[in-house]
């Protein structure tokens, strides 16, 4: 999908695309304001934001905890830690054709599970019983979009470092594959997610953690889908494997340096695909100033 820079007047009129009973879990409200798109531009969004029939392919892969480490925007914020020095980095991939009051879009999160001021850093066990630790959640550190509104949103209402680039997700063969491309129009980021697996529901709420003006935000974010999801548990035990193919592919553009600096290794963790996967997004509902 080419990048759209035009930012049209007035809300997208398509409130009927979310009518499935998960939307009806939340109560809709108006922003605390207007959002100040261009010089003539504003609009009073209503949140959360709905998602509807999304395409979801998922990536999830091993890097080096220091690297990761290094990413964290504050000593409180802590990268989940994995065996063998390493850590997870997460990349979501989605297709939004339908997004409440907002035209239609591709998005990729590229994250690092982590855990935001706490006490307890217990290796992996935040991932697999994410309930018993409230603190756990994903930073983003990265996360292109085709829509310049949805870059002004999220940057203006969350703090989340989003650009405006074109992202292709296309079905090839039993692949999903994204490609995103920089300023230049050079790819710099190829993930290929396979579109079969093991059939999984997820129906998952998650804390994601962003900056935004030097306070820090915690937002929700709920998603409820049947995924085919692939693991590859060995990586767990051995670090620098080789898989049969190459799933990830880093440019050399300046755009991908930040992926090239986190030394993720070539064999997955996991992989998660679905069609039709249902979405909210809420506005922060927690702000906290800490000492620098």
């Amino acid at each position: 999908m080419k990048a759209t820079t035009q930012i049209p007047e007035g809300l997208f009129d398509n409130l009927d695309k979310f009518s499935d009973p998960f939307f009806k879990r939340f109560t809709l409200r108006p922003a605390p304001h207007a959002l100040q798109l261009t010089e003539t531009i504003s609009k009073q969004y209503q949140f959360p934001t709905f998602y509807s029939d999304v395409t979801c392919a998922m990536g999830i892969f091993m890097c080096d905890f220091k690297k990761a480490a290094a990413l964290m925007p504050h000593p409180a914020m802590k990268p989940i830690a994995m065996t063998r020095g390493r850590s997870l980095v997460t990349f979501s991939c989605y297709e939004y054709k339908n997004v409440m009051q907002v035209k239609p879009y591709n998005e990729v999160s590229m994250m690092i599970p982590v855990q935001f001021e706490s006490t307890l850093h217990v290796p992996v066990l935040p991932l697999v019983a994410s309930g018993l630790f409230p603190s756990f959640g994903y930073y983003v550190f990265s996360m292109p979009v085709t829509s310049k509104e949805n870059q002004l949103r999220g940057n203006k209402f969350w703090g989340l470092p989003k650009v405006t680039q074109e992202i292709d997700i296309e079905e090839v063969q039993t692949d999903c594959v994204t490609t995103v491309k920089d300023a230049d129009g050079l790819p710099y980021f190829e993930l290929r997610v396979p579109m079969s697996g093991t059939p999984t529901q997820f129906d998952v709420q998650a804390n994601l953690f962003s900056q935004l003006d030097g306070t820090f935000l915690t937002s929700r974010t709920q998603f409820k889908g049947d995924f085919q999801v692939t693991k590859h548990m060995g990586a767990l035990l051995k670090k620098g494997g080789q898989p049969d193919r190459r799933s990830l592919t880093i440019g050399k553009s300046p755009a991908a340096q930040v992926l090239r600096d986190l030394e993720i290794e070539d064999q997955p963790f996991q992989f998660r695909f679905a069609k039709h996967m249902n979405a909210a997004f809420d506005l922060p509902h927690q702000t906290k100033v800490l000492p620098t």
